[in-house]
């Protein structure tokens, strides 16, 4: 396992981060199974989990929690705020009030008194981003938090939250969490290169494209059952599913030339890119962590990569990728028609 700088921290973190948006209700309710793998991640030399309070409304930062007892020191823990977390409208978002409390609750269910890597897991187009800078830097100088990162962030946003930490002279984000694989590349254009011009570090989620770029969706067929398409039916009634079987396709013939799975094709083309900071895995099963951690070290050359670029041209997505920004100013009421 490799292991890199975080932004411009001093802190070393792992190539692989261990996501846990699959423990718990929302993937596996085997508890004991999910600390189990926390357990094997890190005895291959994971140091970083990454988790969130609204995965399984909470059960994953307390399996997480459970998991990590007796071996907190050893491990960057991060996780997240800002997706509802109630019918109260106060309970999310990007506000004084409720960072306050959500913070407070995920320290309790993760069972410790700081948490490593605090990130805002959307922006809030509604709230003052100095307000929430001004919140954040308080839990850093409190001690309940060390480093503070932002997630699905745009451009614009990544560069406005850099200029407002130094105008205030405030605690910045030191990382940025984008959704990036080989189907959702346009972060490529903007946000990477603003990402490296402040020294931030990239830990992308999703690098496998919701399944897509490990070869289990197959034309004509139904999804393998417990996918997140299980429900679904036939794909190719999707009307994104043609363009993705044929890029599929072609990316399967490049991962058999190279000698490589196209789970590892698609691990290696994620942590190839020089902003990279460590990719984050989100296994629901020991058999797809084991799989997962055997492409920790794959490198891919310039012929792969070159041919990646074939399938899918740098700075472009498939069709159907959701980056979700959720821009107010694109609704009707606000276009000017």
């Amino acid at each position: 396992m490799e292991y890199r700088r975080l932004g411009r921290t001093g802190v070393r973190v792992s190539t692989q981060c261990l996501g846990a948006m699959m423990f718990g209700t929302i993937g596996n309710a085997d508890y004991d199974e999910c600390e189990r793998i926390v357990h094997r991640a890190l005895d291959a030399g994971v140091n970083f989990i990454d988790t969130a309070d609204i995965y399984s409304n909470g059960k994953s930062e307390e399996i997480v929690g459970r998991a990590i007892k007796g071996r907190r020191d050893d491990i960057v823990l991060a996780t997240k705020f800002f997706n509802p977390m109630g019918e109260d409208r106060n309970r999310r978002g990007g506000s004084r009030r409720w960072i306050v409390r959500a913070v407070e609750d995920s320290l309790r269910r993760l069972g410790t008194d700081h948490i490593d890597l605090y990130q805002m897991h959307r922006h809030d187009w509604a709230t003052d981003l100095d307000e929430t800078l001004g919140a954040l830097d308080d839990l850093v100088r409190q001690g309940k938090v060390l480093y503070l990162g932002s997630s699905s962030f745009p451009a614009d946003w990544i560069v406005e939250a850099q200029w407002a930490a130094d105008r205030r002279n405030t605690a910045r984000f030191v990382c940025e969490q984008p959704q990036y694989s080989i189907f959702a590349r346009s972060i490529e254009t903007d946000m990477l290169p603003a990402a490296r011009r402040h020294g931030m570090g990239v830990i992308p989620w999703s690098p496998l494209a919701g399944g897509w770029l490990t070869g289990k969706y197959r034309r004509g067929e139904q999804a393998p059952d417990g996918s997140r398409f299980s429900r679904r039916g036939g794909l190719d009634q999707n009307p994104d599913a043609p363009a993705r079987f044929d890029a599929a396709e072609r990316l399967e013939r490049i991962a058999g030339d190279a000698g490589l799975s196209m789970t590892h094709l698609a691990l290696g083309f994620v942590t190839e890119h020089p902003a990279i900071t460590s990719t984050i895995i989100g296994p629901k099963t020991m058999e797809q962590l084991d799989d997962l951690l055997a492409g920790a070290d794959v490198r891919l050359d310039g012929g792969v990569l070159d041919a990646i670029d074939e399938v899918v041209p740098p700075g472009t997505d498939m069709p159907g990728i959701d980056h979700m920004s959720g821009n107010p100013s694109l609704k009707p009421r606000n276009r000017r028609r």
